[in-house]
């Protein structure tokens, strides 16, 4: 282990096609592949319970161990299973430890609990869950900490008001990169009840009804009368 950076011991393999991937898969391992600038692509397999435990402790810098050498590496890619989450493939770039590279970092929010404005009834909500950052390999953090105890009802949290970790560069927007937000949640009007509506409706249709009989027997009432004058005249 060099200056106290993990390691992943891996071992070569063949790039055979998806039924050997599968294959390797069912026995145990991850498929993956290590490149850089000035190196060949190495495809290699990894033990897929011990390629988890180093993803897990959140490492940015480790090294690979690959026939004998150790290679300062960062992951660049993961592929995960859709319903598992399983690491499916891995891709490792190779890193030269005095050259500043670009890469992402995993922001954490906490404090929730002591904010004013969830004790008051909002809601948080993390908008951006991860940071472009620029730093040396050795410098590239864990994760940024974001505190969020402070925030008030309708409360905002930007990246201009998160300070970078010793070594690090936020290469994101500070004023337009939101982190966090409390909100208020709204109160949706209640709907009256379908009995209701329908006690309504068949009132004032009953209402119609009543008055259409009344009008009809006004009518032949009337045609009654008329009548009834006809036949006096003809007699």
């Amino acid at each position: 282990m060099a200056q106290g950076r993990p390691e992943l011991t891996v071992e070569p393999r063949a790039v055979e096609g998806s039924r050997a991937t599968r294959r390797l898969r069912r026995e145990g391992f991850v498929p993956g592949i290590v490149y850089g600038t000035g190196m060949e692509p190495r495809p290699f397999r990894a033990n897929d319970r011990e390629l988890a435990r180093l993803l897990s402790s959140g490492v940015a810098v480790f090294d690979l161990k690959f026939d004998g050498d150790a290679i300062p590496v960062i992951v660049k890619d993961q592929q995960l299973h859709p319903v598992r989450s399983d690491v499916m493939h891995i891709d490792m770039l190779q890193v030269n430890l005095n050259v500043a590279i670009q890469t992402t970092v995993l922001v954490e929010v906490h404090g929730a609990e002591e904010a004013p404005g969830v004790k008051e009834g909002g809601v948080l909500e993390q908008v951006t869950r991860e940071l472009n950052i620029e730093a040396l390999p050795g410098d590239i953090p864990e994760r940024i900490d974001a505190d969020v105890s402070r925030l008030e009802s309708a409360g905002t949290l930007t990246l201009a008001e998160l300070t970078a970790p010793s070594g690090v560069t936020f290469l994101d927007d500070p004023e337009e990169t939101v982190i966090a937000t409390i909100t208020i949640p709204t109160e949706v009007p209640e709907e009256p009840e379908v009995e209701e509506e329908t006690e309504l409706v068949a009132e004032g249709e009953a209402a119609e009804s009543a008055e259409a009989e009344a009008a009809a027997e006004g009518a032949t009432g009337d045609e009654a009368e008329a009548a009834g004058g006809e036949e006096s005249e003809g007699s």
